[in-house]
Protein backbone atom coordinates (compact mmCIF):
# COMPACT_ATOMS: atom_id res chain seq x y z
CA UNK A 1 0.00 0.00 0.00
CA UNK A 2 1.57 3.36 -0.91
CA UNK A 3 -0.53 6.99 -0.87
CA UNK A 4 -4.08 6.36 0.33
CA UNK A 5 -6.52 8.66 -1.24
CA UNK A 6 -8.73 10.23 1.08
CA UNK A 7 -12.02 7.91 0.02
CA UNK A 8 -9.49 5.33 0.65
CA UNK A 9 -8.91 6.23 4.04
CA UNK A 10 -12.56 6.94 5.23
CA UNK A 11 -13.05 3.55 3.46
CA UNK A 12 -10.21 1.43 5.84
CA UNK A 13 -11.21 3.46 8.53
CA UNK A 14 -15.16 2.57 8.32
CA UNK A 15 -14.50 -1.07 7.86
CA UNK A 16 -11.65 -1.00 10.49
CA UNK A 17 -9.35 -2.87 8.13
CA UNK A 18 -6.28 -0.58 9.10
CA UNK A 19 -3.27 -3.20 10.08
CA UNK A 20 -2.16 -3.18 6.69
CA UNK A 21 -2.16 0.64 6.58
CA UNK A 22 -0.58 0.78 10.47
CA UNK A 23 2.41 -1.71 8.91
CA UNK A 24 2.72 0.47 5.59
CA UNK A 25 2.73 4.13 7.47
CA UNK A 26 4.48 3.46 10.89
CA UNK A 27 6.80 5.70 11.86
CA UNK A 28 9.29 2.84 13.07
CA UNK A 29 11.08 0.28 10.25
CA UNK A 30 8.91 -2.47 10.58
CA UNK A 31 9.93 -5.94 8.95
CA UNK A 32 8.84 -9.55 8.86
CA UNK A 33 11.32 -12.35 8.31
CA UNK A 34 11.58 -15.96 7.44
CA UNK A 35 15.30 -17.82 8.83
CA UNK A 36 16.91 -13.93 8.51
CA UNK A 37 15.40 -13.34 4.99
CA UNK A 38 13.30 -10.17 4.98
CA UNK A 39 10.09 -11.40 3.70
CA UNK A 40 7.99 -7.69 3.85
CA UNK A 41 8.91 -4.36 5.74
CA UNK A 42 7.29 -1.09 5.76
CA UNK A 43 8.26 1.86 3.86
CA UNK A 44 10.51 3.64 6.68
CA UNK A 45 12.73 0.67 7.11
CA UNK A 46 13.36 0.82 3.34
CA UNK A 47 13.63 4.41 3.94
CA UNK A 48 15.89 3.90 6.77
CA UNK A 49 18.76 1.74 4.21
CA UNK A 50 17.80 3.44 1.20
CA UNK A 51 16.60 0.40 -0.55
CA UNK A 52 13.05 0.30 -1.62
CA UNK A 53 10.88 -2.23 -0.59
CA UNK A 54 10.72 -4.41 -3.46
CA UNK A 55 14.51 -3.79 -3.58
CA UNK A 56 14.33 -5.63 -0.16
CA UNK A 57 12.10 -8.05 -0.55
CA UNK A 58 13.67 -12.05 -0.16
CA UNK A 59 16.84 -10.05 0.28
CA UNK A 60 18.94 -11.94 3.49
CA UNK A 61 19.65 -9.17 5.77
CA UNK A 62 23.38 -9.84 5.04
CA UNK A 63 23.19 -6.86 2.86
CA UNK A 64 22.54 -4.49 6.03
CA UNK A 65 25.56 -5.08 8.11
CA UNK A 66 29.29 -4.24 7.96
CA UNK A 67 30.45 -6.97 7.09
CA UNK A 68 29.89 -11.14 6.82
CA UNK A 69 31.46 -11.42 10.14
CA UNK A 70 29.31 -9.24 12.19
CA UNK A 71 26.19 -11.16 10.43
CA UNK A 72 26.80 -14.60 11.21
CA UNK A 73 28.25 -13.57 14.61
CA UNK A 74 25.31 -11.74 15.70
CA UNK A 75 22.80 -15.06 14.77
CA UNK A 76 22.00 -16.66 17.80
CA UNK A 77 22.30 -13.28 20.15
CA UNK A 78 18.51 -12.62 21.47
CA UNK A 79 17.94 -16.55 21.39
CA UNK A 80 17.35 -17.50 25.27
CA UNK A 81 15.11 -14.16 25.54
CA UNK A 82 13.13 -15.11 22.20
CA UNK A 83 13.07 -18.61 23.09
CA UNK A 84 10.95 -17.89 26.02
CA UNK A 85 8.71 -16.24 24.23
CA UNK A 86 10.25 -12.53 25.54
CA UNK A 87 10.59 -9.97 23.35
CA UNK A 88 14.21 -9.62 22.42
CA UNK A 89 16.52 -5.85 21.94
CA UNK A 90 19.82 -4.23 21.23
CA UNK A 91 21.41 -1.92 19.57
CA UNK A 92 24.25 -2.41 17.16
CA UNK A 93 25.51 -0.91 13.81
CA UNK A 94 24.28 -1.58 10.57
CA UNK A 95 24.67 -0.33 6.92
CA UNK A 96 22.60 1.49 4.93
CA UNK A 97 22.89 1.10 0.83
CA UNK A 98 25.54 3.63 0.25
CA UNK A 99 27.87 2.58 2.76
CA UNK A 100 26.98 4.68 5.17
CA UNK A 101 27.09 2.99 8.77
CA UNK A 102 25.15 3.91 11.66
CA UNK A 103 23.58 3.06 15.21
CA UNK A 104 20.25 1.50 15.87
CA UNK A 105 18.15 0.10 17.92
CA UNK A 106 16.83 -3.35 17.30
CA UNK A 107 13.74 -5.19 18.87
CA UNK A 108 12.11 -8.59 18.34
CA UNK A 109 9.58 -10.90 18.48
CA UNK A 110 9.43 -14.60 17.43
CA UNK A 111 6.49 -16.62 16.26
CA UNK A 112 8.27 -19.81 16.40
CA UNK A 113 10.15 -20.06 19.83
CA UNK A 114 11.30 -23.44 18.98
CA UNK A 115 13.32 -22.07 15.93
CA UNK A 116 13.42 -18.32 16.94
CA UNK A 117 14.78 -16.63 14.06
CA UNK A 118 12.39 -19.27 11.49
CA UNK A 119 9.86 -16.42 11.50
CA UNK A 120 9.83 -13.19 13.56
CA UNK A 121 8.86 -9.64 13.60
CA UNK A 122 11.49 -6.81 14.14
CA UNK A 123 11.60 -2.74 14.59
CA UNK A 124 14.54 -1.11 13.80
CA UNK A 125 15.06 2.31 15.07
CA UNK A 126 17.52 4.80 13.58
CA UNK A 127 19.28 6.53 16.35
CA UNK A 128 21.82 8.57 14.02
CA UNK A 129 20.31 12.00 16.11
CA UNK A 130 21.56 10.63 19.52
CA UNK A 131 23.98 8.40 18.56
CA UNK A 132 26.21 9.83 15.47
CA UNK A 133 28.66 7.15 14.19
CA UNK A 134 31.99 6.81 15.59
CA UNK A 135 34.69 5.05 13.14
CA UNK A 136 35.12 1.80 15.02
CA UNK A 137 36.91 -1.54 14.11
CA UNK A 138 34.49 -4.52 13.58
CA UNK A 139 35.59 -6.15 16.98
CA UNK A 140 35.02 -2.88 18.53
CA UNK A 141 31.52 -2.61 17.06
CA UNK A 142 30.94 -6.34 18.66
CA UNK A 143 32.40 -5.57 21.65
CA UNK A 144 30.29 -2.39 22.21
CA UNK A 145 27.23 -4.00 21.31
CA UNK A 146 28.31 -6.46 23.89
CA UNK A 147 28.76 -4.36 26.12
CA UNK A 148 26.00 -2.50 25.84
CA UNK A 149 24.20 -5.87 26.66
CA UNK A 150 25.17 -5.96 30.05
CA UNK A 151 28.09 -8.61 29.06
CA UNK A 152 31.51 -8.73 31.04
CA UNK A 153 34.71 -9.05 29.18
CA UNK A 154 34.67 -12.86 29.81
CA UNK A 155 31.50 -13.46 28.62
CA UNK A 156 31.90 -11.61 25.66
CA UNK A 157 35.35 -13.59 24.81
CA UNK A 158 33.03 -16.69 25.11
CA UNK A 159 30.56 -15.18 22.73
CA UNK A 160 33.28 -14.35 20.20
CA UNK A 161 35.79 -16.75 21.12
CA UNK A 162 38.10 -14.77 21.54
CA UNK A 163 40.72 -14.47 24.75
CA UNK A 164 39.59 -12.66 27.55
CA UNK A 165 43.17 -10.61 27.26
CA UNK A 166 41.73 -9.55 23.55
CA UNK A 167 38.75 -8.11 24.60
CA UNK A 168 40.37 -6.15 27.31
CA UNK A 169 42.34 -4.77 24.58
CA UNK A 170 39.30 -3.91 22.90
CA UNK A 171 37.68 -2.34 25.50
CA UNK A 172 40.55 -0.24 26.68
CA UNK A 173 40.67 1.13 23.20
CA UNK A 174 37.44 1.93 23.29
CA UNK A 175 37.28 3.39 26.68
CA UNK A 176 40.47 5.46 24.76
CA UNK A 177 38.85 6.45 21.72
CA UNK A 178 35.87 8.31 23.67
CA UNK A 179 38.11 10.35 26.18
CA UNK A 180 36.20 8.11 29.30
CA UNK A 181 37.39 5.77 32.58
CA UNK A 182 34.70 3.32 32.35
CA UNK A 183 32.04 0.99 30.37
CA UNK A 184 29.36 3.68 31.88
CA UNK A 185 31.24 6.24 30.30
CA UNK A 186 31.47 5.11 27.24
CA UNK A 187 27.57 4.63 26.72
CA UNK A 188 27.39 8.01 28.10
CA UNK A 189 29.00 9.73 25.61
CA UNK A 190 27.35 7.86 23.10
CA UNK A 191 23.95 8.88 24.15
CA UNK A 192 22.82 6.50 26.66
CA UNK A 193 22.13 2.71 25.85
CA UNK A 194 20.05 2.01 29.38
CA UNK A 195 21.12 1.58 32.73
CA UNK A 196 19.80 -2.20 33.13
CA UNK A 197 21.67 -3.23 30.09
CA UNK A 198 25.14 -1.67 31.16
CA UNK A 199 28.24 -3.16 33.18
CA UNK A 200 31.14 -1.68 34.48
CA UNK A 201 33.07 -5.03 34.03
Amino acid sequence: MSAVTEEGLDRLFASRDLADLAFTHAPVGLVVTENRVIRECNNAFAAMFGYTRDDLRDSTFAILYPSQEEFLNIRNRGDSDLREGRPYWDERVMMRQNGDLFWCRVRGHSFTPDDPLARAVWSIADLSDTRPYQPLTRREREVFTLLGEGKTSKEIARTLELSYRTVEVHRARLLKKFGVSNTAGLFQSLGDIGGAHVVNG
